[in-house]
C-alpha cells in the first residue's frame, strides 16, 4: 500500500493576490481527489506546487508530504511523483520501447529485466509488440497509454494528473479514463486530478474541491 498523500494549508498567491484560501486534504492510497474551477483559478498552479515546478513569481504557503516525507524543498526528480499533461510529451526521436525505457528506475539494471518490465507494460496497455514503432505512428489514444505506462514504470508513489484527457474525442476520453484510474488502483496510488470536466470528476469517484476564481 503507497502512503498517503497530504496537502497541509496549501495557499497560493501571485502579484500580491491570495488565489484560494488554505487547502488542506489527505488522499489515500487507490484514491481521487479532483481540483475543479474555471480557468484561473490555480489549478495547473497547485499541481505544480505539488511536482515542485511552480514558477517563483508565485508565493507559496503550505506544506506537501507522501507518508511522513515532507517534499517542500525537494527538486521534482527526486519527489517520486508521476505526473500527466494534456500533451502526451513522448520523445520524437525515440521508439515505444526506448520512450518506456527512459522511466525505469536506475536499479533495474539488467538488459533482460528491463526488456521483461517494457513488455509487461505494453501488455497491459493493449499494444504488445509496439517496442520498436515510432510513436508518430500511434493514435492519440495509442500515444496517451504509453505515456501512462511511461510514467508508472518510473514507479512514483503518487500521480498527478493536469486535465489529460481534455485534447482525446469523447469516445477515447472515456476510455483513456477507465484506463488511468483502473492503473492507479491496481497499483494503489493515491491521484490528484485537476480538471474543469465534471465527468472526469464522475470517472475519478473520491473527493472534489472547488477553488474560486483568483488571478492566476
Amino acid at each position: 500500500m503507497h502512503p498517503d498523500l497530504q496537502l497541509e494549508g496549501v495557499q497560493l498567491s501571485v502579484g500580491g493576490r491570495t488565489l484560494f484560501e488554505p487547502l488542506h486534504a489527505r488522499v489515500h492510497g487507490g484514491q481521487c481527489l479532483t481540483v475543479m474551477g474555471a480557468s484561473g483559478c490555480g489549478k495547473s498552479s497547485l499541481l505544480a506546487f505539488v511536482a515542485g515546478t511552480l514558477d517563483p513569481a508565485f508565493v507559496a504557503q503550505g506544506s506537501v508530504q507522501v507518508g511522513d516525507r515532507v517534499l517542500n524543498g525537494l527538486p521534482p526528480e527526486r519527489r517520486r511523483l508521476g505526473i500527466l499533461f494534456q500533451d502526451d510529451l513522448l520523445f520524437p526521436h525515440l521508439s515505444v520501447g526506448d520512450n518506456l525505457a527512459f522511466a525505469l528506475p536506475a536499479a533495474v539494471r539488467p538488459p533482460a529485466l528491463r526488456r521483461q518490465q517494457i513488455d509487461a507494460a505494453l501488455a497491459s496497455a493493449g499494444l504488445a509488440g509496439f517496442a520498436r514503432r515510432d510513436p508518430a505512428t500511434l493514435s492519440g489514444g495509442q500515444r496517451a497509454r504509453v505515456a501512462l505506462m511511461r510514467t508508472l514504470l518510473a514507479q512514483p508513489l503518487a500521480l498527478l494528473l493536469d486535465e489529460p484527457f481534455s485534447k482525446l474525442d469523447t469516445a477515447l476520453r472515456a476510455d483513456f479514463r477507465r484506463f488511468v484510474f483502473e492503473h492507479a488502483r491496481s497499483r494503489a496510488l493515491p491521484v490528484l486530478l485537476v480538471s474543469h470536466d465534471e465527468a472526469d470528476a464522475a470517472a475519478a469517484g473520491g473527493s472534489v474541491i472547488e477553488l474560486g476564481v483568483g488571478a492566476a
